[in-house]
């Protein structure tokens, strides 16, 4: 089972936009690679219409996406249309067609007590060191809220470059909490304007600027 800071497999696969061998892919990026149950189907469809009018903020972020399902190539392509029309937003990132499901076996992406076939709702975000940083899996029944996920990203490239954590329901740009490993005199280094204290554990700081 894929854990939380293990290396994301490696594969290759054939996409919607060619060939990958997915480690070269990733480049120094980060990554979400996400799996839908299957095309011409109705949540499928508003989820890849979401991700491709979301496209501008994954970029902005510095985030690859790359969908994947058990269907073929050509299905993939058929269904393109149907997103478009339907959503309007065309697919402007890749697809990957498992028909062999290799690549959702190496990822865990099948769960037979819901389905023998096809995936779940799965969700991975990767760093550019290819290190698992988020897994998420959600019913077939269930469409995903891809505003979270961006959310969730803006969080794990704040606390990547800074010593702080961020609290629940965080915002970009909204106070965020220094991590308990980090004592005041280093934490007065770091963050030379201050801090508010709640309990020791327990500091609330400014959101750090990016480098």
């Amino acid at each position: 089972m894929l854990q939380l800071g293990d290396t994301a497999p490696d594969f290759e696969a054939q996409t919607t936009e060619g060939p990958i061998h997915f480690h070269a892919w990733i480049e120094n990026s980060w990554v979400v690679l996400f799996s839908h149950p299957k095309d011409f189907t109705p949540v499928c469809t508003t989820e890849l219409g979401t991700v491709a009018r979301l496209k501008p903020e994954f970029d902005l972020r510095g985030v690859r996406v790359i969908g994947l399902s058990v269907d073929s190539l050509p299905e993939h392509r058929a269904w393109v249309g149907d997103i478009a029309e339907t959503q309007g937003y065309a697919l402007n990132f890749p697809l990957i067609a498992d028909s062999d499901r290799k690549i959702s076996d190496l990822y865990g992406m099948i769960h037979p007590n819901a389905s023998d076939t096809l995936t779940v709702r799965s969700v991975y975000v990767i760093g550019p060191d290819k290190k698992l940083k988020l897994s998420l899996t959600y019913p077939a029944s269930t469409g995903r809220n891809f505003d979270e996920i961006l959310r969730v990203i803006d969080s794990l490239q704040l606390t990547v470059e800074h010593s702080v954590a961020t609290p629940a329901d965080w915002r970009q740009g909204e106070d965020v909490i220094i991590v308990p490993s980090l004592g005041d005199e280093e934490a007065k280094k770091r963050f030379p304007d201050g801090w508010k204290t709640l309990k020791p554990y327990l500091r609330i700081v400014s959101q750090p600027k990016s480098r």
